[in-house]
């Protein structure tokens, strides 16, 4: 399936992430542009990547980007924090498409804090990148940011486990040192944990700012694609059908289809990668 076409501007955008966590943001994409055939991968066997090296994440953001080149791929986001951190700059130099990254909403956090203490949930691997390092020097001056690792909250998204006592434990253990620091606004570092944002809004209180990146990724994507002149033309009401979303995993749980249909939203094409 290498959805080709004679018309540039409707090859489809791919989108990757070390498991289903970036649907989170594949969501922003699919509603801010309607119009575009889209691609996923769930590496979700090699996930976290918070826990490889550097060289690892490579190596799988390699393996996947040359996949969805394959399948005709007009422009890549890389859905995942760590691998934006680890491996970006080298698929920047290996390939000649747009690709777009995330990080931690350190920026708009610090304009929304009213306190200037921040809280940042995020994996092992974006707390120690030297990106986000970076972040902190550019951003993180003026305010205070406490940050958490949140060892095995990744994996209870992975198994579909959004609401269950010990997903909700995690997420208390987790947010505990964060308010003990004060923070009147949390960053949710990671692409998985928008899927348990009303979890962490009911813990944390609503009188904490919950925020995540999805749809600044998703305007920056629309911006670089305007910018290179590579959205699609189609008009929605046009086509014969609603533009394809299709989905691969190299999951090995037997509910990898279901985990990927329930946080869709709706029943996917799930293929195995």
């Amino acid at each position: 399936m290498n959805f080709q076409t004679t018309q540039p501007n409707e090859r489809p955008i791919a989108v990757f992430d070390s498991g289903v966590g970036g649907i989170s943001v594949l969501k922003h994409i699919h509603a801010l542009l309607p119009n575009e055939q889209l691609l996923y991968v769930a590496d979700s066997k090699y996930a976290p990547y918070g826990n490889k090296t550097a060289q690892e994440i490579q190596s799988r953001c390699f393996e996947i980007a040359d996949f969805l080149i394959a399948k005709n791929a007009k422009a890549l986001v890389v859905a995942c924090n760590t691998a934006t951190a680890a491996a970006i700059d080298e698929m920047r130099l290996r390939y000649n498409l747009p690709i777009i990254g995330m990080e931690p909403a350190l920026k708009p956090a610090a304009a929304a804090t009213k306190n200037g203490i921040i809280g940042v949930l995020a994996t092992t691997g974006t707390l120690k990148s030297a990106q986000f390092a970076a972040l902190l020097e550019s951003y993180g001056r003026n305010v205070e940011v406490v940050t958490q690792a949140c060892v095995g909250l990744v994996e209870c998204i992975e198994r579909g486990e959004l609401n269950t006592s010990n997903t909700k434990n995690l997420i208390k253990q987790y947010c505990a040192p964060l308010l003990a620091e004060g923070a009147d606004t949390i960053v949710l570092g990671c692409t998985h944990y928008p899927f348990v944002r009303d979890v962490i809004a009911e813990i944390v209180g609503k009188e904490v700012i919950l925020i995540d990146t999805g749809a600044a990724v998703a305007n920056q994507l629309k911006n670089r694609l305007e910018l290179e002149n590579m959205q699609s033309v189609q008009l929605r009401d046009a086509l014969p059908k609603k533009p394809k979303v299709q989905f691969w995993t190299n999951s090995s749980a037997n509910n990898a289809k279901q985990v990927i249909s329930q946080l869709w939203g709706e029943s996917a094409d799930v293929l195995v990668f």
